[in-house]
C-alpha cells in the first residue's frame, strides 16, 4: 500500500501541535489535530507524533511525509522515525492554514502566539510576512505573573470575569463628550492601565491585562488590512482561545467596519497550513 498521509509539525515555545491531510482517492481529508506540552521540543514531538498516530490508527507506512513548522523546527536535525521530514517556513504556513479555516481567498492572518505575526495571504500567491508586534500571549502570562502573581490562564480568565474595566482603562468618553466615532466613543480606550486608583481589584487587572493584549493585537492588525485593502482578518494561535477574544475583536470590527473571524480549530492554523504545504507540493 502507498503512503498518503501527509503530517504537519509546529513546534512551538511551550507546546507542539500535530495535524495532517489523509490525500487517499485523491480527495484530501483533514485529521483532528491535537497538541501536547512538553519541556524540551524532541520530547514533545515525538509525544505528539506517538499520540496522534495511535489515536488515528497511523501506521509509519502511511505516512508520505512529515511538514515541520515553528520556532523549535531548528532541533530536528534528523528523520523522524526515518520518514522523509522537510521544514516549512512559518510565515507561509500561517497564510495557507488561515485562509484554509477561514474559506477566504484573500486576508491578514494574524498569529497569536507567544507575539503576534501578521501575514497576507492571498489564494495563488506566496504568504507574505508584513511584521507584526511583540505582544501577545507571552505578555498577557508575564503581565499576570508579575503584577496578579498568577500563570494559570484558566484562574487568569477566572478572575477577569468579575473585573470592570471602567477602573481600569481610561476612555475616550472620560475625556471628551465629543463623540468621535458615532455610537463607539465610550468603548473606545484613551489609553490601557490610565485609570488604575486605589479600588481597582485584582479582578479588573486581570481584564485589563487582557483587553490591553487584544486590542494592541486588533489595531496592529487594523493598521495592516487597511495598508493592503482588505476587511478580513483571520485569527489564528494559542491566544484565540480566551473567551474574552470575541467580544474584545466583535467590537473593533463595528467600531473600525472590519472583519475580524475566529475560524473552528483556530488554535490549529499554522500546524494545519504546514500540512497543506506538504500536499500543495505534490
Amino acid at each position: 500500500m502507498s503512503s498518503h498521509v501527509i503530517i504537519g509539525i509546529d513546534v512551538g515555545g511551550s507546546t507542539t501541535k500535530i495535524g495532517g491531510f489523509d490525500l487517499t482517492g485523491g480527495k484530501r481529508r483533514l485529521i483532528e489535530p491535537l497538541f501536547v506540552r512538553a519541556t524540551d521540543p524532541i520530547t514533545s514531538i515525538y509525544g505528539a507524533f506517538g499520540k496522534f498516530t495511535d489515536l488515528n490508527g497511523l501506521a509509519l507506512t502511511d505516512i508520505e511525509k512529515v511538514m515541520i513548522t515553528g520556532v523549535g523546527s531548528s532541533y530536528v536535525q534528523r528523520p523522524i522515525y526515518s520518514l522523509p521530514c522537510e521544514v516549512t517556513p512559518e510565515f507561509r504556513c500561517i497564510g495557507l492554514g488561515g485562509l484554509y479555516l477561514s474559506g477566504l481567498d484573500r486576508a491578514i492572518v494574524a498569529s497569536l502566539g507567544t507575539g503576534t505575526a501578521l501575514v497576507h495571504a492571498e489564494r495563488g500567491c506566496a504568504p507574505q510576512y508584513l511584521g507584526g508586534t511583540g505582544v501577545g500571549g507571552g505578555t498577557l502570562m508575564g503581565l499576570a505573573k508579575k503584577m496578579l502573581g498568577m500563570e494559570n490562564l484558566d484562574h487568569i480568565e477566572e478572575l477577569a470575569r468579575e473585573g470592570d474595566l471602567s477602573r481600569v482603562d481610561l476612555k475616550i468618553s472620560d475625556l471628551t463628550k465629543q463623540d468621535i466615532v458615532p455610537g463607539f466613543s465610550d468603548q473606545m480606550t484613551a489609553s490601557n492601565f490610565a485609570n488604575v486608583s486605589d479600588i481597582t481589584t485584582k479582578s479588573d487587572i486581570a481584564l485589563g491585562i487582557i483587553n490591553l493584549v487584544f486590542e494592541t493585537i486588533g489595531m496592529v492588525a487594523i493598521f495592516a488590512a487597511r495598508n493592503h485593502h482588505v476587511k478580513d482578518i483571520v485569527l489564528t494561535g494559542n491566544l484565540t482561545s480566551v473567551e474574552r477574544a470575541p467580544e474584545v475583536f466583535g467590537t473593533l470590527n463595528k467600531m473600525f467596519d472590519m472583519n475580524f473571524m475566529i475560524p473552528e480549530r483556530s488554535q490549529f492554523g499554522p500546524v494545519i497550513g504546514a500540512a497543506l504545504s506538504g500536499c500543495s507540493a505534490k
